[in-house]
């Protein structure tokens, strides 16, 4: 019961907190490894690495991960670090009201986050990938840490060693539309310290792990999509046989 409640708040509520965190900056389109297994098994140890310590995944069972190509040793020896049996939910260890006291409020779970942040600006697996690597430092916040994506944001940015410390850059320009108003306009980054992987290795870690978020979200889908092609098939073919079929029961009635 307690799951089933879970699996409903985040249904429910996740797609309130997309649209309350999306804004007009542009969203980068997120390379699709879903059919990838070797980054899918990159995405989950990243997600279990980066992602789990806060965030639970409720949804998901370890033992669902044996269908990346993973062995119940390699799931029990390399992903599980807060479950004893290899059947048991992504869960952490931190309980809801520890996590309201330290951060100001209960971090969402992410079994189907990457279908819950889809906005009128884009897919959500496009929302995570731009937002996981637009964090930028801001003495101003308590974290450190602000977001182009999801601006204030109140998660720290965890993936910070792997990306390395950058600042934004901003120009005050005029508003085109009104002279009288001067507007706050995005530029570019400053990397100010290096991360442990260049750019383009961040940025295909990050399309990893948003592709195993993707595929967390519905491990059924190409399954689905795959059937669905079948599906549409028959009945083509079913409407055929139906309307020769009609024609030659109706063919002696005048």
């Amino acid at each position: 019961m307690r799951l089933l409640k879970k699996i409903i708040a985040a249904v429910v509520l996740l797609p309130g907190l997309a649209l309350a965190a999306e804004t007009d900056f542009p969203l980068d389109r997120a390379p699709d490894h879903t059919r990838d297994l070797a980054a899918l098994q990159n995405g989950a140890r990243l997600f279990v690495n980066y992602c789990l310590n806060c965030h639970a995944a409720s949804a998901m069972r370890y033992n669902k991960l044996q269908e990346l190509g993973l062995t119940p040793e390699q799931v029990k020896n390399n992903l599980m670090f807060t479950a004893d049996k290899i059947g048991d939910m992504m869960t952490i260890a931190m309980s809801p009201k520890d996590a309201k006291a330290w951060f100001g409020a209960t971090p969402p779970d992410l079994s189907v986050i990457a279908r819950a942040k889809a906005s009128s600006a884009g897919s959500g697996p496009d929302w995570l990938y731009t937002y996981l690597r637009t964090y930028y430092k801001d003495d101003t916040r308590a974290t450190g840490w602000n977001n182009m994506a999801f601006p204030n944001v109140g998660m720290p940015h965890a993936l910070w060693e792997l990306q390395g410390i950058r600042a934004a850059k901003f120009v005050d320009e005029k508003d085109p539309h009104d002279p009288e108003r001067t507007v706050h306009k995005f530029v570019g980054f400053e990397q100010i310290t290096p991360g442990t992987m260049s750019a383009i290795e961040f940025d295909k870690s990050v399309a990893d792990l948003v592709s195993f978020m993707t595929w967390m979200a519905e491990p059924a889908q190409h399954t689905r999509k795959r059937l669905g092609v079948w599906v549409l098939l028959f009945l083509g073919v079913f409407i055929v046989i139906t309307w020769r079929l009609n024609a030659s029961y109706w063919k002696h009635v005048k």
